[in-house]
């Protein structure tokens, strides 16, 4: 797995000043500074396909679509309702072929849990479990300590809603 943050700093983030963690922005907190594009979206030929219309991003119906800094559409778990229902929507909107079959995984990224969980500071807190539809993030009961989350990576299907419910923003994404 590599951590999306732990990629190198694009220029323009760097000149953000995003190499501190005080002004990253919650998107790049928690996404990274990769851009996440829609679902199902064919990466291989996304660039020379999308004509950055914006159909996409007035279609969602979650909000968690935007249209980015080199004015292709990527997606924001800071937005709307802050996770991705798979309606869709983006897909049907399309005018370009640029979507793989709605039958594969919709993404390659998962989430991970960082070491500043609540958990690990002897805090319950189960707020991701309790936001998984999934199911993907479970607590292993321990005697005499706090349960602690374990993410399951076949179960998990990167919809972001374990992100924004996080107190501590623990929860990141990660590419396998």
């Amino acid at each position: 797995m590599t951590n999306l943050t732990e990629t190198p700093l694009p220029r323009r983030s760097f000149l953000r000043g995003h190499f501190l963690n005080a002004l990253k922005t919650e998107q790049v907190k928690q996404q990274g500074h990769n851009a996440i594009r829609p679902p199902w979206v064919d990466l291989a030929t996304f660039s020379e396909k999308c004509t950055a219309c914006s159909q996409c991003v007035v279609a969602c119906e979650m909000g968690i679509l935007q249209k980015g800094a080199d004015g292709y559409p990527e997606v924001n778990f800071s937005l709307g309702r802050k996770e991705c229902s798979f309606c869709q929507a983006c897909v049907n909107m399309c005018e370009v072929d640029l979507f793989r079959p709605t039958s594969e995984a919709a993404w390659q990224h998962k989430v991970e849990i960082q070491s500043s969980c609540l958990t690990q500071f002897s805090v319950e807190c189960r707020s991701c479990e309790d936001n998984c539809e999934m199911r993907a993030i479970r607590f292993k009961r321990e005697f005499g300590r706090v349960a602690t989350p374990i993410v399951n990576l076949e179960s998990c299907n990167g919809c972001g809603a374990c992100l924004s419910v996080c107190p501590t923003q623990s929860i990141q994404i990660m590419y396998l």
